[in-house]
């Protein structure tokens, strides 16, 4: 088992809150990660109908049955037992009594944002970072400033883009684009099913493999409505579902005035770079090199990077991207207080001085006096107060 950044976190969380929530996409590691930290706790998966049947016919039966804490898997299936959990950690004042695990973003669910309210603390355990993969301390995204010795990896980012980083790839030495077929399968067959009532499961992969081919770019809702054949209400209701069962992430723009006619659309980024590529029919690592979305999808991997440093640190992520309407546009920005800290991505492995355009506009916009490039490299240094860090930074 390849060592979770955010088990620390679960640990100390466990002794000051009754109700730990760890939620995340299917095969992220979330029971792995469970049985690891609460070895002497009771454990029940809720995916196993005679279990479920119980839960949903007698909660206050189901939950009086266990004489030490729990971990409730797949707790997504039965969600009205939040309500009943509730009361009892109310009375015991038990830290750690409940291990909640499940594949739906918590803070989308009306049931534990009022039942479990200053009761329970979420996490989101997603698939393996670059960093968790090589063994490598998690990077602090607020100390992004500082040098540290540059992280070497043979492999390549193509490598790492096209595996993608469900664990067990990496356990059991399989077959990435065979795993995620059936992974796609499952999510289309079980986990759409369970969230959300999708009549046609075609339409619906349709419309995620649309989704893939716009990973990194500005999202148009009534275009993507208009190439899956759907209404907006309807395309809007499927982005939804793939935001709460951690399969995309739309990142907001950065609506601050600097005197320019601002972009208002969010940009849509897949989490798991493996499971894009798959959806993309892209069948090697060596394709990336030559393939149409190769900046994208490169972009699509260092945001989904630096967004599981944040989750593995238990904070949420403070990323936007910044772009206007004369076609300015910086792909990520950091807000920490009052201040930004821009970062350009960008896939060659050369270093032009194009690619320093936007950030030094941006930079003479904004009196920022540093900046960040991240690009296909493996160059280390800083130019002209652009830092130039080679993707492994990440």
């Amino acid at each position: 088992m390849i060592a979770r950044q955010l088990e620390a976190k679960i640990r100390k969380a466990s002794k000051q809150y009754p109700v730990v929530a760890i939620t995340g996409p299917r095969q992220s590691g979330k029971t792995t990660l469970c049985h690891a930290i609460f070895s002497d706790y009771s454990y029940v998966n809720l995916e196993k109908p005679d279990v479920r049947n119980f839960a949903i016919e007698d909660p206050n039966g189901f939950l009086a049955q266990f004489k030490k804490p729990v971990i409730l898997d797949e707790v997504q299936r039965v969600p009205e037992l939040l309500s009943y959990i509730m009361p009892i950690v109310d009375e015991n004042k038990q830290m750690g009594q409940f291990i909640l695990t499940g594949l739906q973003n918590f803070h989308l669910m009306e049931s534990i944002s009022q039942s479990l309210a200053g009761r329970c603390i979420t996490y989101k355990l997603l698939s393996l970072s670059h960093r968790e993969i090589i063994g490598a301390p998690n990077l602090d995204i607020f100390k992004l400033r500082t040098l540290e010795s540059p992280i070497v990896d043979e492999k390549g980012w193509q490598w790492h883009v096209f595996k993608g980083g469900f664990p067990i790839l990496y356990d059991r030495q399989l077959d990435s684009s065979e795993w995620l077929a059936q992974y796609t399968q499952t999510y289309l067959e079980r986990d759409v099913r369970i969230l959300t009532n999708v009549g046609n499961l075609a339409t619906f992969e349709l419309f995620l493999r649309l989704c893939a081919g716009r990973s990194g770019q500005l999202l148009n809702i009534a275009s993507l409505a208009n190439d899956a054949g759907i209404s907006m209400m309807t395309a809007k209701r499927w982005l939804s579902l793939l935001t709460a069962s951690y399969t995309i992430k739309l990142l907001c723009p950065h609506l601050k005035n600097f005197n320019k006619r601002l972009i208002k659309s969010p940009k849509l980024y897949f989490y798991d770079t493996g499971l894009l590529c798959y959806l993309l029919h892209i069948r090697s690592a060596d394709e990336l090199n030559t393939h149409s979305m190769r900046g994208a999808i490169f972009e699509t991997y260092i945001v989904s990077e630096l967004e599981k440093a944040c989750c593995n640190a238990g904070m949420e992520s403070p990323f936007y991207f910044w772009r206007d309407s004369q076609g300015h546009e910086i792909d990520l920005i950091i807000e920490n207080g009052e201040t930004l800290f821009p970062i350009e991505i960008k896939s060659g492995q050369t270093v032009s001085c194009d690619m320093f355009k936007t950030l030094n506009w941006w930079r003479t916009l904004t009196n920022t006096k540093e900046a960040m490039l991240i690009y296909g490299g493996s160059e280390h240094y800083t130019r002209e107060g652009n830092q130039v860090r080679p993707w492994s930074f990440v």
